[in-house]
C-alpha cells in the first residue's frame, strides 16, 4: 500500500528505554517490556525503527483491561508525552490534537467552549490513540455510535517510518479504528465535538425487576435519550434474576440550571477521593460482600425519579473519583469480561445471565446497554444488539473454564467479545466473532510483513 503522505522528519536516536513489568487494568498478567516514552514525532518515528525483533505496540494511559497493549521481551512505546491540543475550530465543533491527549484533559479544554468529547467510556483517563485503537463506545452508542464515527482523519506512523493521514473510507483508517495499535501509531487526530450548554446532566432513574423488564424498558424508551446504561444485579436470582437500576440522560440546557450553577454554566471540577491502597487482601470482594452491596445498591435506587440534575463526572466517570480503584480486587487483580449479540438473540442473552448469576459471580460492575449500528472499523467491537460487561475477581476457581463456556455461547448466538477487554479468548474462536479478521490480517502481512507492531494480545490471538 503506497504512503498518502511521505514522512517529512528526520531519522533521529530513539529515546531512552527501561524494562519493567507492564499490564493491563485488570492487572491479571504482567510481562516485561522495554517501555519507550517518545517526546516528539522525530522519537516516534526513531522507537518504531528501533522495536528489535520482538517487536513495539503502541500505549495510551494503560486503561485496556488485557493484554493488548502488553509486548513481554519487546517495546511498548508510551504516547503520553505527545499531548498537544494544537487547534479547536470553535465555529465547527472539530479539535486537532495528539493521539497522547487524554479525553480528561480534552473536556477541560473544550466544555469551557462549548463543546464536549462525542463518545466517553467508563473512564476520562483514555488517550484519543487509546479510543481510536479500541474503537471505544459509551452510553450513547444507540445514538451517536462509538469514537472513530467521530475521526475526521489521522496522521499515522506506519511500520516503514513513514506517517499517512488517512480518513472514512480508507481500508488503513477502517483496519486501525479497533485495531488495538497493530497498524501503526496514531500521531494525531482530527474529531468532530458535541455541543453542550453546561456541564451538567439533566438524569432519569429507575428500577427494573428482572432482565425482561429491563429489556422491554430500554426498547421501548431508550430513543428518547441521548445516554442510557443500566447497572445489574448479577447475585439476584429466581424472579429477581437480572433486575437492575435504569439510568439515562442528556446534556442539560441552561434553562434548567438553578440560578448559582448559571454563574458558571460551563465550569468542570470533578471531585478525587483518596486513592484506593496499594495493598488488598484477596477475596475482599467475595458473594457475601458482594450480594450484600449489590442488594443495598438496587434498593437504595428510587423506583422512578426524573429531572435530576447532576455533574458531568458522576453521571459519566463516577469511579474516576476513586485513583487506582482496580486495587480494590487484591494482587490477583480481575477480568473484565464483556461481550455482544444482537438483536433477535435475547434467549442467548437471558441464557448468559442465568448462568452468571448461578455460578454466582461476585460481580458489582455489570452494565447492560444497547448498540446501534456497528461502524465501519474491521475489528471494532460495537454492533446492533445488546453488551454486557461484567468484572469477576481473577482468582476465582474455574473462571477460565466458565468464561470459554461462555464465550462459545456469545460466538454460537452470532455474537463477540471486546478485544480491548480480552486476556484469555481462545483464538479458534474469533474468526466467527469478527467476520473481517481476514482482511485486517492481510493488510497488516502488507503493510508490516516483518512485525514491526506486535503485542502479547496479538500473538495470542495470532492477529
Amino acid at each position: 500500500m503506497p504512503p498518502t503522505q511521505p514522512s517529512p522528519l528526520d531519522p533521529s536516536p530513539p529515546p531512552a528505554a527501561r524494562a519493567v513489568p507492564v499490564t493491563g487494568w485488570g492487572r491479571t498478567a504482567p510481562t516485561v517490556a522495554r517501555v519507550v516514552r517518545p517526546r516528539s514525532y522525530d522519537e516516534a518515528v526513531a522507537a518504531v525503527r528501533g522495536c528489535g525483533t520482538r517487536g513495539g505496540i503502541p500505549r495510551g494511559l494503560g486503561r485496556a483491561y488485557g493484554d493488548a497493549a502488553q509486548n513481554a521481551g519487546g517495546a511498548v512505546l508510551d504516547m503520553t508525552a505527545l499531548d498537544r491540543v494544537h487547534a479547536v475550530d470553535v465555529a465547527a465543533g472539530v479539535v486537532l490534537c495528539d493521539a497522547g491527549v487524554s479525553l480528561h484533559r480534552l473536556m477541560q479544554v473544550l466544555l469551557p467552549l462549548g463543546w464536549f468529547v462525542p463518545v466517553t467510556p467508563g473512564t476520562r483517563y483514555v488517550t484519543v490513540g487509546g479510543a481510536i485503537g479500541a474503537d471505544i463506545h459509551g452510553k450513547n452508542h444507540h445514538v451517536s455510535g462509538s469514537f472513530s464515527r467521530h475521526v475526521l482523519s489521522m496522521e499515522l506512523l506506519t511500520a516503514d517510518g513513514v506517517v499517512r493521514t488517512v480518513a472514512p473510507g480508507d481500508p488503513l483508517f477502517e483496519a486501525t479504528c479497533g485495531g488495538m495499535g497493530l497498524t501503526g501509531v496514531v500521531l494525531t487526530a482530527s474529531v468532530s465535538l458535541q455541543p453542550v450548554q453546561t456541564s451538567w446532566m439533566t438524569v432519569d432513574t429507575e428500577r427494573a425487576g428482572d432482565l425482561d423488564d429491563l429489556m422491554a424498558r430500554l426498547t421501548a424508551t431508550d430513543h428518547r435519550y441521548r445516554y442510557s446504561v443500566a447497572w445489574i444485579d448479577l447475585l439476584a436470582r429466581g424472579r429477581a434474576t437480572g433486575r437492575a437500576v435504569l439510568t439515562r440522560g442528556d446534556h442539560a440546557p441552561l434553562d434548567s440550571l438553578p440560578d448559582r450553577a448559571r454563574r458558571d454554566p460551563l465550569a468542570f471540577r470533578p471531585s478525587r477521593l483518596p486513592a484506593a491502597p496499594s495493598f488488598l487482601p484477596d477475596g475482599l470482594l467475595g458473594r457475601t460482600s458482594v450480594g450484600a452491596f449489590n442488594a443495598f445498591w438496587y434498593r437504595k435506587a428510587p423506583r422512578r425519579r426524573t429531572g435530576e440534575l447532576q455533574r458531568l463526572p458522576a453521571f459519566f466517570h463516577p469511579l474516576d473519583g476513586v485513583p487506582h480503584w482496580n486495587r480494590i480486587y487484591g494482587r490477583r487483580g480481575f477480568v473484565q469480561y464483556q461481550f455482544v449479540v444482537g438483536y433477535g438473540e435475547e434467549e442467548a442473552l437471558r441464557r448468559i445471565v442465568r448462568r452468571v448469576s448461578e455460578r454466582r459471580c461476585p460481580s458489582f460492575l455489570a452494565v447492560l446497554k444497547r448498540f446501534g449500528d456497528g461502524d465501519p472499523g474491521w475489528l471494532s467491537f460495537p454492533t446492533a444488539g445488546w453488551t454486557l460487561a461484567l468484572d469477576v475477581p481473577a482468582g476465582l476457581p474455574g473462571l477460565d473454564a466458565f468464561l470459554d463456556e461462555l464465550d462459545e455461547e456469545v460466538a454460537a448466538a452470532g455474537g463477540r467479545v471486546y478485544l480491548a477487554k480480552d486476556s484469555r479468548l481462545r483464538p479458534e474462536l474469533l474468526p466467527a466473532m469478527y467476520p473481517r479478521l481476514d482482511e485486517f490480517r492481510a493488510l497488516r502481512a502488507e503493510l508490516d510483513p516483518r512485525g514491526v507492531f506486535t503485542s502479547d494480545l496479538s500473538r495470542r490471538l495470532g492477529l
